[in-house]
């Protein structure tokens, strides 16, 4: 009898964890619910305290949890050095990071990450802070292109952090030579130009061969283009010859001249006041 009693005990309380498990999961449900309808509203107070109480309930709840993070997200001003700001990126970093570990290949916190550490980095006036960040950057978005490789973003972002490594230093070595903006390339100092092309070139190579794998991916991705022709200047800067510099800066030209027809292409596709513009449309008379 009393093995029986406490097997019936054992059973009701089994039950009733269940019931108010059940219950949590529901309640965490309902708040992820009212989080969403707040943060539509622009009511980030508000949906930061539902979507806490959700995690709070029901910490498997990786949806509350992503919410949750890009409430703290869109709250977060780049390039604000206040410590409220500074901790709501922190925040924002910790529960996107908390997503990542329960869903490794959950491309929107991979996504928000990497754009996380790149708004960080332009706020950092030091160079060497600002490269690091951006490589901290650079890393994230190599995770996405291995959960999806034709992720154009990613690779866009990877070359313009190349941009963004080389510019600088190259822009710095060309004010100390006295160099015009407008005086072509390369840079006439030998031995500065050799010291610049060992350190900027690999990271151009990269960012270069990122920016036509992201045109593969979308043959018209004006914006890459546009930066297609600004990396290639960068190369045009520490060619060995004239020659070569002068080979760079006509393809980058071109790139130029592409990005410009796309977007003139992508414009006359969008709709007019008056309807839908169309190729089989008849001309005004």
């Amino acid at each position: 009898m009393r093995n029986q009693s406490t097997i019936l005990v054992l059973a009701a309380s089994a039950t009733l964890l269940l019931f108010s498990t059940g219950c949590e999961k529901l309640r965490a449900r309902d708040n992820l619910n009212q989080g969403v309808n707040a943060f539509k509203n622009a009511k980030f107070a508000d949906a930061v305290s539902h979507f806490k109480t959700a995690v709070e309930l029901d910490p498997s709840l990786a949806s509350a949890r992503l919410y949750l993070a890009t409430a703290y997200r869109s709250q977060y001003i780049p390039g604000a050095e206040s410590d409220e700001n500074r901790e709501l990126a922190r925040r924002a970093m910790e529960e996107f990071t908390k997503v990542y570990n329960q869903e490794p290949n959950n491309k929107l916190a991979l996504q928000s990450i990497a754009s996380l550490h790149y708004d960080e980095a332009q706020g950092l006036t030091a160079l060497e802070d600002k490269f690091k960040k951006l490589d901290e950057a650079k890393s994230w978005h190599e995770k996405i292109l291995k959960v999806d490789p034709s992720a154009k973003e990613s690779l866009y972002t990877i070359g313009v952090i190349a941009w963004a490594k080389t510019y600088p230093i190259r822009k710095k070595a060309r004010v100390e030579l006295k160099m015009k903006d407008e005086e072509p390339g390369p840079i006439k100092d030998v031995k500065v130009r050799t010291k610049l092309a060992e350190r900027n070139t690999p990271i151009l190579e990269e960012g270069i061969n990122a920016m036509r794998k992201a045109i593969e991916v979308d043959k018209e991705y004006d914006d890459a283009m546009a930066y297609l022709n600004l990396l290639l200047r960068e190369k045009a800067d520490i060619a060995d010859t004239p020659a070569l510099a002068k080979q760079f800066s006509e393809e980058a030209d071109s790139w130029v001249q592409k990005a410009v027809e796309t977007k003139k292409i992508k414009a006359a596709r969008m709709p007019t006041q008056t309807g839908i513009v169309s190729e089989e449309a008849p001309a005004k008379k």
